[in-house]
């Protein structure tokens, strides 16, 4: 996906796209492919950028992450900006439920205990 925003508020401040690569210590061609949306931008990025801009993050900030959503027990995700289509097998689904699981169990119980040492 196009950074629109952020594009509009770099030529209106009067920087380059140079200016900003050398801010994110990148090549222009890097920070050119981020603009376009063909790499993502991080979120220390952004803030880097609003930062060198001189403007609030969110007059910049476009949401370019990935998608997931399952479809017949498969998580199916397409990446803004990409035709590229990925889908995790349903035996990697389950192993990550059971580690979610595990991770949830954990977090009540450290709560518990923390509510009992307060």
């Amino acid at each position: 996906m196009i950074k629109q925003k952020l594009i509009k508020a770099r030529k209106e401040k009067g920087a380059t796209q140079k200016e900003i690569a050398d801010v994110l210590c990148m090549g222009v061609s890097n920070y050119s492919r981020k603009e376009k949306g063909v790499l993502g931008i991080r979120d220390e990025e952004w803030v880097k950028i609003a930062d060198f801009l001189q403007i609030p993050l969110e007059d910049i900030y476009e949401d370019d992450r990935k998608q997931v959503f399952i479809c017949k027990d498969q998580a199916v995700g397409l990446i803004n900006g990409t035709n590229n289509i990925y889908t995790k097998p349903e035996y990697i689904l389950e192993s990550q439920r059971k580690y979610i699981e595990k991770l949830e169990i954990e977090i009540k119980e450290l709560k518990q205990k923390l509510s009992e040492i307060n």
